[in-house]
């Protein structure tokens, strides 16, 4: 096996040069660097990442950090991490928790040391004293965050405007009632969804009722269930704003079973637009996030040159969403729409 002063002899220079090269110090010349780095790739040899650590202070790694990895809104955010990392020179280590404080901290501290940076989605109100610990310890971007920390900068999705700008649609094709099932309770994003609903219904003149206000848990089955309790209330609705579309597949299952036909009976919207959601039959209608964004711009945040250099206050910036119009709402197609309507590509809302 090649080791470091095997690299020092092929290229001509000494081992304290290798290790510069190989730690990306500013004072090797570029020419220096590509001699330095093929007498490696063809020697074969690559340092040992874990002595490299101890000598430069840093493991070139970077955490993620979620609250769960099942299902393609996540594995859509580790995409867009995983990308961006390993365009700046970084591995990445995922984990998962569920919010819950006491296994966030435990999660949190066996990470501390093993990263450079953090990248963590805990959107549950629970979570919010195990990241005020972790603050300060190590760089943390957070995704959806329940709280914002000094110093920590954020990135959220615009959930209040996506839930509002497709109630809004549905109540200007005339639906009335307007149902929703939302997420937890506890949870960031579900009740900014909930609060866009409100708003759209009280925007539109219509009256928000309590009894048409489900919650599931962002599972398939619980849209599922809530579709069922719904469908046993007595003042039925024509529409139904379900908060990801996950839970609307649910829904539309059990609307199915009980044979009542969407849209012709009772028209269903959803949000995330998930892959699978163009493929529905028929087609959901849904907000669009761009999940793989997020991760992206995490990531750019946190190796940003100027959280090192600067005692700057938090960046917290959030991402829009766009009104994705489908069969499931009962829009008609636009004239001259053609099949980007079909892909889910986006048309313009109802006017408010």
């Amino acid at each position: 096996m090649a080791t470091i002063r095997d690299v020092a002899r092929a290229s001509n220079v000494s081992i304290a040069t290798v290790s510069r090269v190989f730690n990306q110090s500013p004072l090797v010349s570029e020419g220096t660097r590509q001699r330095v780095t093929a007498a490696a790739s063809t020697l074969g040899y690559w340092p040992n990442e874990i002595a490299r650590s101890l000598i430069t202070n840093r493991t070139h790694t970077l955490g993620l950090l979620l609250p769960d990895l099942h299902g393609e809104f996540f594995s859509e955010v580790i995409h867009g991490v995983d990308f961006m990392a390993r365009e700046q020179g970084f591995h990445l280590l995922v984990s998962r928790s569920n919010s819950n404080a006491g296994e966030l901290t435990d999660v949190l501290r066996s990470m501390r040391g093993r990263v450079d940076g953090l990248v963590v989605m805990a959107p549950d109100v629970d979570a919010s004293r195990a990241l005020r610990q972790a603050a300060g310890s190590v760089p943390i971007v957070l995704l959806n965050p329940e709280v914002q920390l000094p110093g920590c900068d954020t990135v959220s999705i615009g959930n209040f405007q996506g839930a509002y700008e497709m109630v809004r649609h549905l109540a200007g094709l005339g639906h009335h009632p307007i149902a929703t099932i939302a997420g937890p309770t506890q949870n960031i994003d579900a009740r900014q969804r909930l609060e866009g609903y409100r708003a759209a219904l009280r925007d539109a003149g219509l009256e928000a009722n309590p009894d048409l206000e489900f919650h599931g848990d962002f599972t398939e089955r619980s849209g599922y269930e809530a579709a069922l309790e719904l469908l046993r209330q007595r003042g039925r609705p024509t529409a139904i704003f379900v908060a990801n579309d996950h839970m609307a597949l649910g829904v539309m299952g059990a609307l199915q079973e009980a044979g009542r036909r969407v849209p012709d009976d009772i028209a269903l919207a959803g949000f995330d637009d998930i892959t699978m959601a163009r493929y529905l039959n028929p087609a959901l209608s849904t907000v669009h996030v761009d999940m793989l964004q997020m991760g992206e711009r995490a990531v750019e945040l946190l190796l940003d040159p100027e959280r090192a250099t600067t005692s700057r206050e938090g960046r917290h910036e959030v991402l829009s969403t766009r009104l994705v119009v489908r069969a499931s709402c009962g829009a008609s197609r636009p004239r001259g729409a053609g099949p980007a309507w079909d892909r889910g590509e986006p048309v313009p809302s109802v006017p408010r």
